[in-house]
């Protein structure tokens, strides 16, 4: 029943996706006066889809950790999901750098540039990120949103609570039921999740126009059939030969959450929905608790490509040379910023600023980026959530825990 429940969930994700991309090319003129409507359930869904993400990460971290039961266990499955993450990432770099190239993406291309005031994510910023990992107001960090901070609260709440044993059961209690609470209103917010994102890729496609797609159609082609062969090679062979899950059943399942950060470009606001899907791939709540919150903050991988496929892109286009020492340079910095890309709408936007700037490129690409953005954001968050998952299924077979359970 469960099953059949969640293939119902997709097919009905899918058919508001197909419909508001429709929906969205038919608007201009004969339904514009709908856009406030659409504009207004986009914003609602989403906030719905944001209101229990810190409180459902933070507690669900605190009772994994109470689960795994030992300090060691926990570093253990820390260390390997920060692996896992940063190897994929190195790895999607250096393909999208080199693929493009080798295909001779943006050659013969004219691009009118556009004006864009952008302010480009300093490199140093990663050090930055190191230096405020611990939130000096915790409550801040809550209400700012910074998913670091918060996963590296939980993280020392969690391996107090270990340490203190029967005296923090109360608060350990407590934390149980709000992440029950949490995941309630998440599974009501799942049925009004087609509606949802019906509604923001309608706004998306309206805000691009199809202009703006038939223009780059070619590189967006490539990007995504990138994005595709990818995460079917890639995260289906780490899922087939680690996880020992067949690659069918992973890509069946993980298919809301999937359609779902495709529709609304936000891996961040999708970890519900990504939790729930590991929960239907057996994998234990002391792992998924840890490794799908990580992975929404620092698994870019798609990212990465994205970023890299547009360097050299417009690289092409606007004649600026780009060798080879300065393209192991932008994969050394394309890692780092992808890493610290946050896994919301338009969060590459700063951090491929950075990387033009670094690459020589003239300012006016950004506005021509920024115009494309988008439509290039939707398949890699989609993507990335897919490495969420993928890593996930992995840990749980690398990462042998005494007292898991696998999710019921």
């Amino acid at each position: 029943m469960k099953t059949k429940k969640s293939l119902n969930i997709t097919l009905l994700i899918f058919l508001g996706l197909i419909l508001g991309i429709l929906f969205g090319l038919l608007m201009p003129g004969r339904y514009e006066f709908m856009l406030p409507v659409i504009q207004l359930f986009s914003g609602i869904y989403m906030n719905a889809l944001q209101l229990m993400i810190y409180p459902l990460v933070f507690c669900s971290l605190i009772v994994g950790i109470k689960g795994i039961g030992s300090v060691s266990a926990t570093g253990r499955v820390g260390a390997q999901t920060v692996l896992y993450y940063v190897c994929t990432t190195l790895f999607a770099s250096l393909l999208g750098l080199f693929l493009p190239r080798a295909l001779g993406l943006g050659n013969g291309v004219t691009i009118e540039m556009i004006e864009s005031n952008v302010e480009a994510t300093q490199f140093t910023s990663l050090l930055d990120t190191v230096r405020n990992l611990i939130p000096a107001n915790p409550v801040a960090a809550f209400a700012d949103g910074n998913m670091l901070q918060v996963l590296v609260f939980a993280i020392i709440v969690g391996i107090t609570c270990v340490a203190l044993e029967e005296k923090a059961e109360p608060f350990v209690r407590v934390a149980e039921s709000i992440n029950d609470i949490s995941i309630k209103i998440i599974s009501v917010v799942m049925y009004f999740t087609p509606l949802g994102v019906f509604c923001s890729i309608a706004s998306v496609v309206y805000a691009n126009g199809t202009d703006t797609i038939v223009a780059l159609a070619g590189v967006l082609f490539a990007l995504y059939l990138t994005f595709f062969l990818y995460a079917l090679i890639v995260y289906g062979g780490i899922v087939k030969l680690i996880g020992k899950c067949g690659v069918r059943e992973f890509f069946s399942k993980i298919m809301p959450a999937a359609l779902n950060a495709f529709g609304t470009c936000s891996s961040s606001a999708t970890l519900p929905i990504s939790k729930r899907c590991a929960d239907e791939l057996g994998v234990p709540n002391e792992i998924s608790s840890l490794s799908l919150p990580m992975g929404a903050t620092i698994n870019m991988d798609a990212v990465s490509i994205l970023m890299s496929f547009m360097i050299v892109f417009f690289a092409n286009a606007c004649g600026v040379p780009v060798s080879f020492g300065m393209l192991a340079v932008v994969l050394l910095s394309n890692t780092l910023l992808s890493i610290g890309t946050p896994g919301v709408p338009g969060g590459a936007i700063a951090s491929f600023a950075a990387l033009a700037s670094i690459a020589g490129l003239p300012t006016g690409v950004m506005g021509v980026y920024i115009s494309v953005n988008t439509l290039c954001d939707m398949g890699a968050t989609c993507c990335n959530v897919l490495g969420d998952l993928a890593c996930s299924v992995a840990m749980k077979e690398t990462v042998k825990l005494e007292n898991a359970k696998p999710a019921k």
